[in-house]
């Protein structure tokens, strides 16, 4: 799927992401394919993209925030590298919003 103004990212490997049932209702309703070189690359063009995702995905500083999973490639990366995997070589993006309770 491309961006809804038709225009086309420039920089990286084009990627799969996947949002979580959660996540969807801020973004892509279905898988979308995004040119990113790293993880923050990829939330920016998604944010671009769809503004409603903003502060869903990262806080204020630009860190993921603590219930969102970022797994590339099947690797959770959100307690790692995070924002700054690399995505040279992936393929598929999955992002997910764990709810917490008691």
């Amino acid at each position: 799927m491309t961006a809804p103004s038709g225009a086309r990212d420039s920089a990286g490997p084009s990627l799969e992401v996947h949002l979580d049932s959660w996540l969807r209702e801020f973004g892509p309703r279905q898988r979308e394919e995004v040119a990113a070189d790293t993880v923050e690359h990829l939330l920016d063009t998604l944010e671009s993209r769809y503004p409603r995702l903003k502060f869903k995905l990262r806080d204020e500083t630009g860190r993921l925030r603590r219930y969102v999973r970022v797994f590339v490639d099947g690797e959770d990366v959100s307690g790692t590298t995070g924002v700054g995997t690399p995505l040279a070589g992936a393929r598929t993006i999955d992002i997910l919003h764990s709810i917490a309770g008691g």
